[in-house]
């Protein structure tokens, strides 16, 4: 047998999904730093202001498709529990 001849859509097909995945992985790179910045913030009140900023990264990122719209509830809600954490221990810590 011989080798076969590839059809212009495969190779078509090939480069929109390499083109896809880089702007999905820059994406979700995005995502993935928003959380990050949050979470490493020293300051819970500052963490708490970055919040709004996170969730618009989250929410672009799943109107997008690149995650689904439950992912995006599921990291803003444990975003903000982790947040609320943070905060309730600190003041725990103040008037202990």
């Amino acid at each position: 047998m011989g080798a076969r001849k590839v059809k212009r859509s495969v190779l078509k097909r090939q480069r929109q999904n390499l083109k896809r995945r880089a702007r999905n992985r820059l994406y979700i790179g995005t995502l993935r730093m928003a959380i990050k910045r949050v979470k490493e913030e020293s300051d819970p009140k500052k963490a708490l202001a970055l919040i709004p900023w996170a969730y618009s990264i989250i929410d672009k990122v799943a109107k997008k498709g690149i995650i689904h719209k439950n992912a995006a509830a599921r990291y803003k809600s444990r975003l903000m529990a982790y947040c609320n954490k943070r905060v309730a221990t600190q003041e725990i810590g103040k008037s202990g």
